[in-house]
């Protein structure tokens, strides 16, 4: 029998507000989640990003929360990104207005006098970036003694980023009792020791979702020149409507995407020196179909979730097997089918080939040029015939 998420104790109005949206039926996390968050206990969940994680910690918020004063937030969550904080408000947002809660995202990179301005006009729920919120506390802009929900979301990515301790700093402002809810898709070492200081008798789910597999997708690896370079790329691209492609610094994602336009294929950057406004224009533009490339450094791929990209180019190959797999990763999401192509330089085959035996692949580095009629179905043709 379906679950739905009346099942689960949501309230009627914020099930009509999800229905309304075409969301009827609970993700796993939601469903074990929900119920012992909604009860006020401490949740501690291990879910990788797609999973779902929002609602599930953003439903019980939004059941439980009051109305603040001024600078006097109820709920903050905490996400290592820009891009996620955008996305986590986005997407409660419909439900925050069924409850006139209100919600906002404040990160680094925006116009922080705003944010102050907003945030003495009362924010219920804040979803902030570590860094903002404790230029923000510092100022006086806001204060956390109010707090009766914290939420670290993706406690694994803030690690990697090195975002841990100014966590750790706004968890100690925290000072009100209050429900604590993690998520992370890893919950050892220095995850395990922040929810062991942090959250009180958390009840612990988790929600198996396979690691990032090579055999999820078609890998190419196509040996180019240096003159030809852009042009097949551009040939993949233009067989499919989205394709994000790689590059090893944010000087080449600008030219890339520069070079892309000139040849008429519509593209845009995103990395860390660009205003957040471009970022995100970029990000929805991609998302919506308007642009079919969007050419990204690793770091900024960690802000990238977009359901149905087709093709993820590797134009500069990664440094090690584990990025490769982040990065491919970016495709064949959501069950659907994904091509990867690494584009290799003479001098970079070396290299290439101890990184497929690090994935374990085995496969031809094919020469082609540009007008090649093999790049306009990669996937389609076998490397091995």
């Amino acid at each position: 029998m379906t679950t739905t998420f009346a099942d689960i104790g949501v309230s009627e109005d914020l099930c009509t507000a999800l229905a309304s949206r075409g969301i009827t039926e609970p993700f796993s996390i939601q469903t074990i989640a929900i119920p012992d968050a909604l009860a006020g206990r401490d949740v501690c969940g291990k879910a990788k990003t797609g999973s779902g994680k929002t609602l599930a910690f953003g439903i019980p918020v939004l059941e439980n929360i009051g109305h603040a004063e001024s600078k006097r937030p109820l709920a903050i969550a905490l996400v290592p990104t820009r891009e996620l904080a955008v996305q986590v408000a986005e997407e409660l947002e419909p439900l925050a207005k069924s409850r006139n809660v209100r919600i906002a995202a404040v990160y680094g990179g925006a116009n922080i006098e705003r944010q102050i301005t907003r945030l003495e006009k009362g924010v219920d729920f804040v979803v902030a970036t570590p860094g903002r919120m404790i230029d923000l506390v510092e100022r006086k802009a806001v204060d956390l003694s109010d707090l009766t929900h914290v939420i670290v979301d993706e406690a694994d990515r803030m690690a990697d980023m090195g975002f841990l301790p100014q966590v750790e700093w706004l968890l100690r402002q925290a000072d009100n009792k209050h429900q604590t809810l993690l998520f992370s898709a890893t919950l050892d070492g220095v995850i395990d020791s922040l929810v062991r200081r942090y959250q009180t008798n958390p009840v612990f789910h988790e929600v198996e979702s396979p690691e990032v597999t090579v055999d999820q997708m078609t890998h190419r690896f196509v040996q180019v020149h240096q003159m030809d370079k852009v042009k097949v790329a551009a040939a993949i691209a233009g067989s499919v409507e989205r394709t994000i492609m790689f590059t090893a610094t944010k000087h080449m994602a600008d030219r890339l995407a520069k070079e892309l336009g000139q040849l008429d294929v519509s593209a845009a950057a995103i990395h860390g020196d660009l205003r957040q406004n471009h970022r995100e224009k970029a990000l929805n533009d991609f998302g919506d179909g308007k642009l079919a490339v969007l050419v990204a450094t690793d770091v900024a791929a960690r802000g990238i979730h977009v359901d149905e990209v087709e093709v993820v180019i590797h134009y500069d190959p990664p440094n090690d097997h584990k990025t490769y797999l982040h990065r491919s990763g970016r495709t064949a999401r959501a069950g659907s089918d994904g091509l990867v192509v690494t584009l290799v330089m003479w001098n970079e085959e070396l290299e290439v080939r101890r990184l497929q035996k690090r994935v374990g692949l085995d496969l031809p580095v094919a020469e082609m040029f540009s007008n090649d009629e093999r790049l306009v179905d990669l996937a389609g043709w076998d490397p091995l015939s």
